[in-house]
């Protein structure tokens, strides 16, 4: 019996290392610039949500941590399969960047990376794109992209989520 519990508990131990493990990798932290490789990135941080090449031949990986998690991660490789950066894109920022009128789809995409959510909007002829991010106070906001049907950036609305205020229940302070 206690050889049985005694097992259960090592089992229980490598199973909890192994979450702590997992936790540590959600930023990348361990992975060095220049040095790591592809396989050190996808070994740490898993499969990535999306991959696109960029001008230069470099590729971007985008690790969303959507919808409970407020950060999205891009890992910019070489066409070598060497680290160059990862940044953390949904940052005010990166918002500053998105222009109505002007910012395309494919460019929303690249700054802030793949949505959690997308919603069609036929009456309004819109495709509206859902992000959760933390503005620079640390306060929990979410972010809605509204593009109409021809891909460019009609509105950018970051609104509070209340629901995350003490007590929970959405209400205004």
């Amino acid at each position: 019996m206690r050889l049985r519990l005694r097992l259960e508990m090592k089992r229980f131990a490598a199973g909890f290392m192994m979450l702590l493990a997992g936790c540590a990798s959600f930023d990348g932290r361990g992975l060095v610039p220049e040095q790591s490789t592809a396989q050190d990135v996808a070994a740490l941080m898993g499969t990535p949500a999306d991959r696109i090449t960029v001008s230069g031949g470099d590729t971007i990986w985008y690790y969303p941590r959507a919808p409970m998690g407020m950060h999205t991660f891009a890992v910019r490789m070489s066409s070598a399969g060497v680290l160059r950066s990862i940044d953390q894109l949904l940052t005010e920022q990166n918002l500053r960047n998105l222009v109505a009128g002007v910012t395309t789809g494919s460019q929303v995409r690249e700054v802030l990376g793949p949505p959690w959510r997308t919603t069609r909007t036929d009456r309004m002829q819109r495709d509206v794109w859902e992000y959760s991010m933390l503005n620079s106070a640390q306060w929990p906001f979410y972010l809605y992209v509204q593009l109409s049907y021809d891909g460019i950036v009609r509105e950018v609305l970051l609104l509070k989520d209340y629901s995350k205020e003490p007590g929970g229940d959405g209400a205004k302070p």
